[in-house]
């Protein structure tokens, strides 16, 4: 029986033990004492959505050409990964080992399958994931980036990829890049229900284009069981209406606050009762120059995106990445209570607000009760 004890924190002390948070009246003769001389302990965040397998992380400066379009994106993508010297495994693992040490606590990564790449990304994710289990949950996304239904061949290889490393299924713009609703719906939903996984959709498409898609998705979600999740779902920044459609079919969101993007109305959908998660989503890859990897910062801009003011509005966006990271993925919630996994952060702060706005570093990553990074600073 292993305890910790972290002292000095506010509003009290934390007892762990075998890995959990446990009444502070417990503790042990001998058990070892960290001094935490006034920090902030908040759960661990999660990046409920990310892209490792596209990151130069860790890697020479990566010039980005100039892109007007989705597809110029794309095309972009292709042409700049071709000439990456260094494997996907030492792109994602280094930007995993920085997430680490910000105190992220799992990711929900997208992971590009298409012919021109075959499983490569899945295996290198999920390579890089297995050398950091201890310290990092991975759930990978199978993500037709180049098109499900245009690009042929991606089906079968997404089938493929739930035996060989990835663990959900993904989409990508039925109408904007297949071209075709129900078939594009059709052919995801069916390998989900196969192989009885979730799914998680990528919706650029904006106004009513969008909207459709996102209601017959809800639709479907409501009537197969699959657990869905849409990410980034830019058409629905400005219709509220839709968040009790969305709450009853139990479609979750993901939102990545992105440079001039719309955001996710989150508050009323959070009061509506739709699952939100906050992702990094790009990070120093082919596609954009920003991110890095720390949701502290992405909180931050999740809440200077969506004007929030109040300490009840900045700490909602810090329980959007915490909490409802964690329930996005199925992990056990954090919240510092008996019987919780002792996984949290402590930072200089005085709140969780503050904490949202100043951005600071953790002073301490905790895993399961094991200290994991101690900051110099």
């Amino acid at each position: 029986m292993a305890q910790i004890l972290f002292t000095d924190m506010r509003p009290h002390d934390v007892l762990v033990e075998d890995g959990r948070v446990v009444p502070l009246e417990r503790k042990t003769e001998g058990c070892e004492v960290v001094e935490a001389a006034g920090l902030l302990a908040l759960p661990a965040p999660v990046d409920a959505h990310v892209h490792p397998d596209k990151t130069t992380w860790g890697q020479p400066w990566l010039s980005r050409t100039p892109a007007h379009t989705l597809r110029d994106l794309i095309e972009g993508d292709v042409a700049a990964r071709a000439g990456m010297t260094a494997p996907v495994t030492a792109r994602a693992g280094a930007l995993m080992d920085h997430a680490i040490a910000r105190g992220t606590r799992a990711w929900r990564a997208h992971v590009d399958v298409a012919p021109v790449y075959g499983l490569s990304n899945v295996h290198g994710v999920r390579e890089a994931a297995q050398a950091r289990e201890d310290l990092l949950d991975v759930q990978i996304v199978a993500f037709p980036q180049l098109g499900l239904l245009t690009m042929p061949g991606t089906a079968e290889l997404m089938e493929r990829s739930l035996k060989e490393g990835a663990d959900l299924l993904g989409g990508l713009d039925p109408v904007g890049v297949d071209g075709d609703l129900h078939g594009h719906l059709d052919l995801l939903y069916g390998m989900a229900e196969r192989h009885a996984v979730p799914l998680d959709i990528h919706l650029h498409d904006r106004g009513e284009q969008g909207v459709a898609q996102v209601l017959e998705i809800a639709r479907r979600a409501r009537t197969s069981g699959v657990p869905t999740t849409i990410s980034h779902a830019f058409c629905l920044a400005d219709r509220e209406d839709l968040a009790e459609t969305l709450a009853e079919a139990k479609v979750a969101l993901t939102t990545c606050a992105l440079g001039a993007d719309p955001v996710l109305p989150v508050g009323p959908l959070l009061e509506a009762g739709v699952l939100v998660g906050l992702g990094s989503d790009g990070v120093r890859d082919p596609w954009t120059p920003f991110g890095d990897g720390d949701m502290i910062n992405r909180a931050h801009l999740l809440a200077y995106r969506t004007d929030a003011r109040t300490d009840e509005e900045l700490a909602t966006c810090y329980e959007i990445a915490a909490h409802g990271g964690a329930a996005l993925l199925g992990l056990e919630p954090a919240r510092l209570q008996p019987g919780d996994p002792a996984t949290f952060i402590l930072v200089h702060a005085e709140s969780v607000a503050q904490t949202v706005v100043d951005k600071p570093t953790p002073q301490f990553v905790v895993r399961n009760g094991r200290v994991h990074e101690r900051s110099s600073s």
